[in-house]
């Protein structure tokens, strides 16, 4: 896969996964024991090269109790017909404040990493795209159920949702759904197998 750097815009503004510098988004994910994480993903505003592609650096932080357990670096680069790109990500999970793995990290264009769709720019019922390919480490694939969904939250409902369905081949149990609302981006992620879990979008916080 070659991708012409020509090809591709500054901003990433897909209206199902905008990503405006200095936007902050706050979640709340529950286990089917009830255990809690807080997740805050923040565009940064700094980018990162990457086959000569200025992609947008998302930090993304998981906490429990207080206490990092996984903190991911992740980069974006929209081209000109407004599909968002994967480009990769640096992940590090932890466990007492030390580092315990670094899974899942990949880089397109390093040891054969390729970069994925992690959001088409005109989605439709039925599409299926990759989002993310580095053999033995990063599968992920999505398809498209449904654009018109109606999601309600604590804070507020969103009306013309995108659903998907997320597999991976590295885990044939593992299987999510997730619900974007335009102009905002990801609020909800249902965890279907191996076990129950419940990702909701609780803040938003626009610069």
């Amino acid at each position: 896969m070659t991708l012409d750097p020509a090809d591709f815009v500054a901003a990433i503004d897909n209206p199902f996964w905008p990503l405006p510098t200095h936007s902050r988004w706050s979640y709340v994910e529950t286990d089917a024991s009830g255990n809690e994480q807080q997740i805050v993903v923040e565009a940064t505003g700094d980018t990162r090269q990457i086959l000569g592609i200025s992609a947008t650096v998302v930090h993304d932080q998981a906490s429990e109790d207080g206490e990092i357990v996984e903190d991911t670096f992740d980069w974006y680069a929209q081209d000109s017909a407004g599909n968002v790109w994967y480009m990769g990500e640096d992940t590090k999970e932890y466990e007492n404040g030390q580092v315990v793995s670094t899974e899942g990290s990949w880089e397109a264009g390093v040891d054969g990493a390729l970069p994925g769709i992690v959001m088409p720019a005109d989605p439709t019922p039925g599409m299926t795209y990759r989002q993310e390919f580095y053999a033995h480490h990063a599968e992920d694939v999505a398809i498209v159920l449904s654009l018109d969904e109606q999601v309600a939250l604590d804070a507020r409902s969103y009306a013309g949702v995108l659903m998907t369905r997320e597999t991976t081949a590295l885990e044939p149990d593992l299987v999510e759904l997730k619900f974007y609302a335009p102009g905002v981006g990801l609020v909800l992620e249902l965890g279907l197998s191996p076990e129950l879990t419940r990702s909701q979008l609780v803040q938003l916080d626009l610069p």
